[in-house]
């Protein structure tokens, strides 16, 4: 694909990336980076790499990790991705299950912890290391830097085994295993074909005709995820230029230098626009805020009520509307810098409805979906007119989808995976006898062939009193809350429904100014009467339609967040039920200790 589209594109840029020396973001054209694949995928060769070999990438985003990535492909292996916040422990299981030979790894973090691996291995043999300013240890003889590496390639014999190796490629051959983030257990390794992203090029062209090789995507979640990984294949393959977003942490910095038009998220980065945005409404003058407030209210009108409806809005909305998107509209999106926009995914978790609406309101053209690993991501998404909230989006075009046993949502079709790599038992249980994947989520189909979600069927909470409780739901509704940043929901086999929160503490520490409330540090604050008392209102506020054993009893402020390098998210920000609720067993046990009324 990128052989073809440098034929295509030449000297245009197809990839740009932040230099941390010269601090400054550069380019490389669609012909270096082609050059640059196959310079990397002789350097393999030269190695001893071969066909079917497993390769890792234990690696931040970087344009490296893309040259690899292509790499391994040319030699017919399988490239295995690591996220570049795996523990040692992490890595090792991964390298073990997939007989890892060689690994690639991107900076210092990454390079100590899979040395430390390679030391107590029988399998690991040699790392290799984008980031020149590593700091090898005075052990390691046989890690050796990226530059170098490819160096060694360039003057090899090896580019006629590895144009052979290329022109063997097969749909069939497994192109990648992607390790499931292990929410309920141990990492699986999903086994994607060529064909799967084949096939989400194809469904994704009809399904997405408004984007094209004038946008530029920033590319912001791991590489490692699939949603990031199909998602960069696609935009690759439409002739966008990737900007490569380095550190996770400087998203928001990032954004505004490259001013993206297309960019995939989780929920979470845009709860935080929301509640930034919501923060600065609440605070502003009153005409301004009355401006600002009819201005969303004319963007729902006239994006909601009428054009995804497939109305013409009157005149006098159409005229106002146009006054606000190219004024207040513009001027927010100018300040987050997405107003270029073309089209932002969002999947990997929940999104509130009232965050969706705002945003679509404002005319941020996010694209809400739902996918898994095992589907090679997307199994639903918005249409640019016509979706309806409270659902995931449309079925992808030649995908079949049904509802199971307990409601749950089955999959069938070419993006789905062939099964999980060294687990037998665990990819028979995952498969129907008609060959339908299951996917662990429950719903329902819309006559307008939308899914419906209506809980994670193993995140489903059974009180003591035998009612379900969907704990998604509760702690999506909670973090549209300016004051709650992050919420753990518990209640399986307990009397009421408790909350571990991590409050927003920006939004806290104005709070106490505003109300001369004086603190130490985080711990004094969330302590202060007053402080539990303010979450203790949000948490009513926000859960007053919820029925009463739906509703949170009690709550708990930590000081603290959840965070991925403790274990407690995952790499799209989703909770780690089973870590959270060891690690806080003492602090959950005491929300039970008094009887609390009905």
């Amino acid at each position: 694909m990128i052989h073809r589209q440098a034929e295509k594109y030449g000297d245009r840029t197809a990839l740009t990336y932040y230099d941390k020396k010269l601090k400054k973001w550069k380019n490389a054209s669609w012909s270096h980076f082609s050059r640059r694949i196959m310079s990397v995928a002789w350097a393999m060769a030269e190695i001893g790499v071969e066909p079917k070999e497993r390769v890792g990438l234990y690696s931040q985003n970087m344009r490296q990790y893309l040259y690899t990535d292509f790499a391994i492909y040319a030699n017919r292996g399988i490239m295995v991705p690591i996220f570049a916040t795996s523990s040692p422990s992490q890595v090792e299981y991964i390298v073990n299950d997939a007989e890892i030979h060689v690994l690639f790894v991107g900076e210092q973090f990454q390079y100590n912890n899979a040395f430390k691996v390679q030391k107590q291995s029988n399998v690991l043999k040699k790392l290799i290391v984008f980031d020149p300013n590593v700091v090898f240890h005075p052990e390691d003889k046989t890690s050796v830097y990226f530059d170098d590496f490819v160096a060694s390639g360039e003057n090899s014999n090896t580019q006629v085994i590895v144009n052979v190796r290329m022109n063997s490629v097969r749909p069939e051959d497994i192109a990648c295993l992607i390790y499931t983030s292990g929410t309920t257990g141990e990492p699986k390794g999903v086994i994607l074909h060529h064909y799967s992203f084949l096939e989400i090029l194809r469904t994704h062209d009809m399904r997405l005709t408004y984007v094209s090789d004038k946008d530029v995507s920033m590319s912001f979640l791991p590489l490692a995820h699939i949603f990031e990984k199909g998602w960069t294949y696609f935009a690759l393959h439409k002739g966008m230029t990737i900007a490569i977003n380095l550190d996770p942490k400087q998203i928001q910095k990032t954004v505004k230098q490259i001013r993206p038009s297309c960019m995939c998220s989780v929920p979470r980065f845009w709860e935080k626009v929301y509640v930034g945005v919501k923060d600065i409404i609440d605070n502003a003058p009153r005409p301004l805020r009355w401006l600002m407030n009819d201005a969303i209210r004319t963007g729902a009108k006239h994006n909601l009520d009428y054009l995804n409806n497939g109305l013409k809005p009157p005149v006098f909305n159409s005229i106002k509307f146009f006054i606000y998107n190219n004024t207040v509209f513009r001027l927010l999106k100018t300040v987050i810098g997405i107003e270029k926009g073309t089209i932002y995914p969002c999947a990997g978790a929940p999104l509130s409805d009232t965050i969706n609406r705002f945003l679509q309101s404002v005319n941020i053209p996010l694209v809400y979906g739902y996918g898994l690993t095992e589907t090679t991501a997307t199994v639903t998404c918005f249409i640019k007119n016509n979706f309806t909230f409270g659902t995931v989006g449309t079925i992808m075009p030649d995908l079949e989808v049904k509802i199971g046993e307990n409601n749950e949502i089955l999959v069938r079709g070419k993006t789905v995976m062939s099964g999980y790599y060294n687990k037998p038992e665990e990819t028979a249980k995952a498969f129907t006898e008609d060959g339908f994947l299951r996917t662990g989520d429950a719903g329902s189909i819309t006559e307008k062939n939308e899914i419906i979600i209506t809980e994670r069927i193993k995140d489903l909470f059974k009180t003591a009193n035998g009612k379900y409780i969907a704990p998604q739901a509760i702690e999506i509704k909670l973090q549209e809350d300016k004051y709650i940043d992050q919420v753990a929901v518990v209640a399986d086999k307990r009397k009421y429904v408790s909350a571990l929160i991590v409050p927003d503490f920006e939004q806290l520490r104005n709070f106490a100014s505003r109300h001369s409330i004086s603190y130490s540090s985080n711990e004094d604050l969330i302590q202060h009467k007053e402080i539990v008392k303010l979450i203790g209102n949000c948490i009513e506020c926000q859960i007053i339609n919820f029925a009463s054993y739906e509703k949170v009893k009690r709550f708990t402020l930590l000081s603290q967040p959840f965070t991925m390098e403790s274990g407690e998210l995952t790499n799209t920000l989703k909770i780690r039920r089973r870590v959270i609720e060891e690690r806080y067993k003492d602090i959950i046990d005491s929300m039970y200790d008094e009887v609390v009324p009905d």
